[in-house]
């Protein structure tokens, strides 16, 4: 079968009550059972947790797990959000393996997790049988305001370790990439949460100076399928 997307679980509808220790979600079902489920997302979820919004969860049937519920999707001001910081890996990954991103095609392996020195690791790595390597590290984006698409919600230095190590391997005649996936459908443009991490934006501005690609694309979500969507532009005054 054709691989277009990441196919979700079945999904059971509610609405969020509260989200809270950055892990944990208390969810009122459509049937109107109050259960607590996992969330997937250690980000602030800045603009996107917001209670009293429909949320939709899976559930899982394995017997270990203490919290049986996972939050996936929150519907908020209209828009689809997928909260799942898992997706973007799968997501990509899959979609470079079966040509679907134009800007990644023409490799001929892909390997995920791969460590580039002591201290650091990026997500994946394509190479072609000639030598030639791609290091690819992706970044879930749900922070939307006004159709501007930022990224972190949080500051993030391990994020910040990440742009370090793809400038140093450009710099050693590498392709380097930040893969921006925005999981959800209303940005216009994006651009570096200079207002939460000051520091994350001027790096990510000198390493685009320095040679890394920026490739950042719309998620294409509904309650069975996430895809990959169009590509959203960087703004201008940050290139």
């Amino acid at each position: 079968m054709k691989y277009d997307g990441y196919r979700l679980p079945p999904l059971i509808s509610g609405v969020l009550i509260k989200r809270y220790k950055r892990f944990i979600a208390d969810v009122e079902l459509d049937s109107g059972e109050k259960v607590t489920a996992h969330c997937p997302n250690s980000g602030s979820m800045k603009g996107c947790a917001i209670p009293g919004a429909q949320v939709w969860l899976s559930k899982s049937d394995n017997p270990k797990r203490k919290l049986k519920y996972t939050w996936e999707l929150i519907k908020v001001a209209g828009t689809m959000i997928g909260i799942n910081t898992q997706v973007p890996n799968k997501l990509v990954r899959q979609s470079i393996e079966n040509g679907l991103i134009k800007e990644l095609s023409g490799y001929d392996r892909v390997k995920a997790e791969i460590k580039t020195s002591s201290h650091t690791r990026l997500d994946l790595l394509l190479e072609k049988r000639t030598g030639e390597k791609c290091y690819v590290e992706i970044k879930n984006c749900t922070l939307v305001e006004d159709g501007m698409a930022m990224f972190p919600d949080a500051v993030t230095l391990r994020g910040q370790k990440h742009l370090d190590e793809l400038e140093h391997l450009v710099s050693l005649g590498h392709r380097g990439v930040i893969f921006f996936l925005i999981q959800r459908m209303d940005a216009r443009v994006f651009k570096p949460a200079d207002m939460i991490d000051k520091i994350y934006a001027e790096k990510l501005k000198k390493a685009k100076k320095n040679g890394v690609e920026v490739i950042i694309k719309e998620a294409s979500l509904d309650t069975k399928m996430i895809r990959i969507g169009k590509s959203i532009p960087y703004e201008r005054c940050c290139s």
